[in-house]
């Protein structure tokens, strides 16, 4: 989609409503019509088809071609989670201070460039790890760069769309959810196909992927000085103080409150499918298990977010982590129960079942309202530190968690901590980020600043 001048309109892109005032950032003008909102979920699309046509066998390489030990393996599998959810703020100031479309470009190229380390790193007789290893971070951090990225133009979208008609429907972000798992649903099986040809082929083809990506959005994204969504204009005053988000003390509780949530929602890759096969599932039950959630979050994703639109976004909040703490103190409540391995196994689809729920609610509603704590400043930040509180959440929560759910210890106390320790934060999270919510809307009102 070429974005072409019309002499009776104004241009599709951020343009100041008059002269800029003093720490106020350009309005997002974003025509609801011009703005590019299929590309936007076309490319989130398109993201997780590439990212889910390669990163889940990355660990059946690191096993077979590398013979690395299990610990090994994590750890590597740790350092591409890092390089990206760890360095998400970086990538929101750096969308900030260059612009959106200039960061996911640059992204989708250290993306491309690492899927095709990746792929060289077996080229040789002998495969060489270190390459590989530096493959992964780089794919790690292609993710850090356009996430953000897009998370401001999608935000930008959405400022726009709620200005020019009634509020009460589904958030962009719901969407971003929805056309996000259609690609995580159709990479993998992808890259099933492909494997065929070896694990090199499959990275190769993940790399012209997203060379094809970034192409396409060049040529589709906004141009231009004024449409680098999310630059603050205050004549440069922000340039010496490149992290103003960190001292947005209400912003940086909020944050810490919604980790949570990707803690929570974390389980599904960890502790949940430890207690599946605890409760004696076979291995083809943990393959149902994402199957399942794939369903529920195409399902009821768009359904659930009217609802959340219908009843405001701190009841939104409230509800869906109450949801995902329900699932785990299920669990708990059952841990103390003499169930069956059948009804243990139904236990722990109920609970999935209710943390995906419990995301589907929190999680589209929590991204969609960052803009109220970014009002006068540059919203890149905002997204990155949201999502790298998170992923700090879960590199601390997913070593106590796992390590109480394999402990040696007996008894009640010992079935019921892991759970009760994942149920917490949320319910604490339930608690509190609705009153912060709120109260950063009151307080921009009271500053004059319009609450969105």
């Amino acid at each position: 989609m070429q974005v072409r001048h019309q002499p009776a309109r104004r241009p599709a892109a951020l343009v100041p409503d008059g002269p800029p005032r003093r720490g106020v950032m350009r309005a997002a003008r974003l025509p609801a019509e011009r703005s590019g909102v299929p590309v936007l979920l076309g490319t989130q699309l398109l993201f997780n088809v590439g990212f889910y046509a390669v990163v889940p066998f990355l660990a059946l390489v690191l096993t077979e071609d590398f013979r690395l030990a299990g610990a090994a393996v994590g750890l590597v599998l740790g350092l591409r989670t890092f390089a990206q959810q760890g360095m998400f703020l970086a990538g929101g100031v750096l969308a900030d201070r260059f612009g959106a479309r200039s960061i996911i470009l640059l992204g989708c190229a250290v993306r491309a460039t690492g899927f095709f380390t990746l792929a060289a790193s077996l080229w040789p007789a002998v495969p060489l790890l270190w390459l590989f290893v530096l493959g992964t971070v780089l794919t790690g951090l292609g993710g850090a760069l356009f996430s953000p990225g897009l998370n401001t133009l999608v935000a930008a979208s959405e400022a726009d769309r709620a200005r020019s008609g009634p509020r009460r429907r589904v958030t962009l972000f719901a969407w971003l959810s929805f056309t996000g798992e259609i690609g995580a649903v159709v990479g993998p099986l992808l890259g099933a196909v492909l494997l065929d040809w070896g694990f090199a082929m499959v990275a190769v083809s993940g790399a012209g992927f997203f060379a094809a990506i970034g192409m396409l959005l060049w040529r589709t994204l906004p141009t231009g000085e004024g449409r680098r969504v999310g630059r603050a204009d205050d004549g440069g005053r922000r340039r010496g103080r490149p992290w103003p988000v960190l001292r947005d003390r209400r912003f940086v509780a909020y944050a810490a409150l919604h980790s949570a949530d990707l803690l929570a929602y974390n389980q599904l890759y960890l502790t949940l499918p430890l207690e599946l096969r605890g409760a004696g599932a076979a291995p083809q039950t943990v393959g149902l298990l994402f199957a399942w959630v794939s369903i529920l979050i195409l399902v009821l994703q768009l359904p659930v977010a009217r609802v959340c639109a219908r009843i405001g976004a701190p009841a939104a909040l409230r509800a869906g982590y109450a949801t995902g703490a329900t699932g785990f103190l299920g669990l708990a409540g059952a841990a103390l129960l003499p169930l069956s391995d059948g009804e243990r196994t139904a236990a722990v689809l109920a609970a999935a079942s209710l943390v995906t729920l419990g995301h589907l609610i929190a999680n589209p509603t929590a991204l969609s309202i960052v803009p109220r704590f970014a009002d006068g400043h540059a919203s890149g930040s905002y997204f990155g530190l949201l999502a790298t509180f998170g992923g700090l959440a879960v590199l601390v929560g997913n070593l106590v968690s796992g390590g109480l759910l394999g402990s040696p210890a007996t008894g009640p106390a010992a079935a019921v901590l892991p759970w009760c320790f994942l149920a917490l934060p949320l319910v604490l999270a339930a608690v509190l980020a609705p009153r912060v919510v709120v109260a950063a809307t009151t307080g921009r009102r009271g500053n004059g600043t319009p609450s969105q």
